[in-house]
């Protein structure tokens, strides 16, 4: 099959192009692009991009497919169908699943199942510590072998300095990335929320930054003793942008990524007790906000992430203190990135968004997706940036709707995913496509 994406905006940052062009795709792979496109005439499928942004397929190195074993809150198959409907064609799972992802037979399945049902890549990622225990390190050697493409504890945070040292060394053999959720127990305590004026007032317990910020702190150590690349997941804390701007200026390989509630909303949206504003790590005040956004600017943080963690319903309506962490997050994240960092922020441009959103997470992961360039799969996602939408829960991908983003209104969109050259998901309203001859 062949087609043409005629008319629009390529922004292809790993190939520092920005041009209006035209983009040819044949046997699943990109054969050409640019304006000599035009002038080929064959039986083939045309897709007018016009007033829209090409861009490489997005990639999302942190979500929760919660499979195997918790099937009742997302599967992989419809947690992908998520992902393509917000213009992912790349998606890296966690590995808190039950069976916990600690072994090759564990990875296999996922893998298996991924290839099964899956209309996007699917890429597992392998447990630091055996049942995410932090006692005692997983096979790493071999979960490298069953194809994993970085080891993380995500969901829980290895406490013990030693073991995350080994573990970072051990990672560093076979060139695996360390994906680190930082979390310091002994300072989040009972935490449920961030540490502040609205803990105190609702009666909550207190989740200070500096949990997160201590544990950044180890990450940077070790990433400097072992020489070896350390990412720390959903940044929250404005002191953990200023130690990761400092490290890297120093040529330490540490970094960093962003998640959209971590910039949409304070601490103040938990003042009704609504569990959909319940997350780890929590919202925090608007200083930390600022501070993201800094680092999101000048380049400290260069990877954004939607951490997509589904709860069924009956989960999330219980107490505040006993709701689980978490939030969707996979088809509202490039929307409100769009909206807050480009639109109404104005932080950074869409060349920057789109580099965030693909060569720095495939770079990061040593993925082979996040470019344009000719002879590489044909994974790309066309967005409309002035779109105008209102996210409706109800209408979602995903098997649950744990989102505090329900009735907001946003600009812009994805409005096909393409993978492989086969579109997986279109909006019917915002592309018109053809055949020529």
């Amino acid at each position: 099959m062949t087609t043409l994406i005629r008319n629009g905006r390529i922004i292809d940052p790993a190939n520092k192009r920005d041009e209006i062009a035209d983009i040819l795709i044949s046997d699943g792979k990109i054969v050409s692009a640019g304006s000599e496109v035009r002038e080929q005439r064959s039986e083939i499928e045309e897709i007018d991009a016009s007033n829209l942004i090409v861009s490489p397929g997005l990639i999302d190195i942190h979500v929760h497919f919660r499979e195997p074993g918790f099937g009742w809150k997302e599967t992989i198959e419809s947690g992908a169908r998520a992902a393509a409907a917000g213009g992912f064609t790349t998606v890296v799972c966690m590995p808190n699943t039950s069976p916990v992802a600690d072994s090759p037979s564990t990875i296999a399945w996922i893998k298996d199942r991924a290839a099964e049902v899956a209309g996007i890549h699917v890429l597992p990622t392998g447990a630091i510590s055996k049942n995410l225990a932090g006692e005692e390190l997983a096979p790493i050697g071999s979960l490298a072998q069953a194809g994993v493409v970085a080891i993380t504890d995500d969901g829980r945070c290895i406490q013990n300095n030693e073991l995350m040292r080994r573990a970072v060394e051990y990672a560093r053999m076979f060139d695996l990335p360390v994906l680190d959720h930082c979390q310091d127990y002994n300072l989040v305590g009972n935490g449920v929320v961030h540490e502040g004026y609205w803990s105190t007032l609702l009666g909550l317990p207190g989740w200070p930054g500096a949990a997160e910020e201590a544990m950044v702190a180890r990450n940077i150590l070790l990433a400097e003793l072992c020489d070896h690349r350390i990412h720390c997941q959903h940044i929250s804390a404005a002191g953990s942008v200023r130690l990761l701007r400092e490290a890297r200026a120093r040529g330490v390989k540490i970094s960093g990524e962003v998640c959209p509630h971590h910039i949409a909303l304070t601490d103040a949206a938990i003042e009704n007790f609504d569990t959909n504003f319940k997350m780890n790590p929590p919202l925090r005040a608007q200083r930390d906000i600022d501070a993201l956004l800094d680092g999101i600017a000048d380049g400290t943080l260069e990877i954004l992430a939607s951490d997509h963690a589904p709860h069924a319903k009956f989960e999330k309506e219980v107490e505040f203190d006993a709701a689980p962490f978490g939030i969707i997050g996979l088809e509202t994240e490039l929307g409100l990135f769009l909206d807050l960092l480009v639109h109404r922020h104005k932080t950074i441009g869409l060349p920057r968004l789109i580099e965030m959103l693909t060569v720095n997470p495939a770079r990061l992961l040593g993925l082979e997706g996040g470019t344009l360039s000719f002879g590489t799969p044909a994974d790309i996602t066309l967005i409309d940036p002035d779109l105008e939408w209102t996210v409706n829960a109800e209408t979602f991908e995903s098997t649950s709707r744990n989102t505090p983003f329900d009735g907001w209104k946003l600009k812009g969109r994805a409005v096909r995913t393409i993978v492989g050259g086969k579109t997986v998901w279109a909006s019917a309203d915002s592309l018109r496509t053809k055949h020529a001859s």
